[in-house]
């Protein structure tokens, strides 16, 4: 009989090319892929990946059971959310996703008040700004900045987000007018010529304001980041203004004005179908729509 991890562990391995990185998805050692892969193979008889010198390539015979084997994992994936979502206590765990920002400055105390209700409810904080997959449990409930949440889940929107310009103390008493009439804080787009700004990298780069930036101001920015938590300390330090979300708003910063050419983010709470009545799910979930809708520092424009 087919043994379920040796075939998660295909999967893994075809997605990632390379043991390492199936141990990293699996949250296993090496050795243990390597073990699962081989008693796979001798169970069929064939080899179903190519051992090349930059990672492993699937044979004909593993492509051929590659569509086969992600409908067989897609049908226990179901499974596991059909039996979790007859479970009705209010106990067990729940994996719990957020952007830094929002896990960092906004979630602890939250959670610290939710673990005084309900002491038998362990909530896993996973700390991305990369989407998990819901379907597959790599979260039960996901709080996302997102204008699009995907069709197949359902939740909320908790509210819009605007963008500004902020700066700091540090930054403003390093500076000075370039003429006598010019303003010393910039309280619209017209005004940043001239000060030092910090631009956006990686991914973020995609956002309507830093584009927006990046074609009028290229030539200010002096330092650049592909986080905002990060953008906002380098703000705070002095280096230069920053476009933030205003959940970033907090002591050490000055929000200078709404940056009219940066598109709201839509902030959500979401979770599969199956799970949305799972009295732990629902408990964590009605806890952080109210939380999170009486927090002075969002700013949102529609709860």
């Amino acid at each position: 009989m087919m043994d379920w991890n040796a075939l998660k562990t295909f999967l893994a391995i075809a997605r990632n090319g390379t043991l390492a990185g199936a141990a990293r998805e699996l949250n296993v050692n090496h050795s243990t892929v390597f073990r699962r892969l081989n008693t796979l193979e001798e169970s069929f008889g064939c080899r179903l990946f190519e051992r090349l010198n930059d990672g492993y390539q699937l044979t004909p015979v593993g492509d051929s059971l590659i569509e086969r084997s992600e409908q067989i994992a897609n049908s226990f994936d179901d499974l596991q959310r059909l039996l979790s979502g007859q479970d009705s206590r209010p106990s067990g765990s729940v994996r719990l996703t957020a952007p830094e920002n929002i896990a960092f400055h906004y979630l602890p105390r939250y959670l610290a008040r939710f673990r005084q209700q309900y002491p038998e409810i362990e909530v896993e904080l996973v700390i991305s700004n990369q989407d998990f997959n819901l379907s597959k449990r790599e979260a039960d409930i996901a709080i996302r900045a997102t204008n699009n949440p995907p069709e197949h889940l359902v939740g909320r929107k908790l509210g819009e987000i605007p963008w500004s310009l902020y700066g700091s103390q540090n930054y403003f008493s390093g500076i000075a007018p370039e003429q006598e009439n010019d303003p010393l804080f910039p309280n619209s787009s017209k005004q940043l010529q001239g000060h030092r700004l910090i631009g956006a990298d990686g991914e973020l780069c995609r956002l309507p304001g830093f584009r927006w930036l990046q074609k009028h101001y290229a030539d200010q920015i002096v330092t650049t980041g592909n986080s905002l938590v990060a953008m906002s300390y380098l703000a705070e330090a002095g280096l230069g203004l920053a476009l933030l979300p205003d959940d970033q708003n907090r002591n050490g910063l000055n929000r200078l004005f709404p940056l009219e050419q940066a598109q709201k983010s839509h902030l959500w709470i979401l979770t599969h179908p199956d799970l949305r009545h799972v009295q732990r799910v629902q408990l964590l979930m009605r806890h952080m729509i109210n939380s999170i809708s009486k927090e002075p520092r969002l700013g949102f424009v529609n709860k």
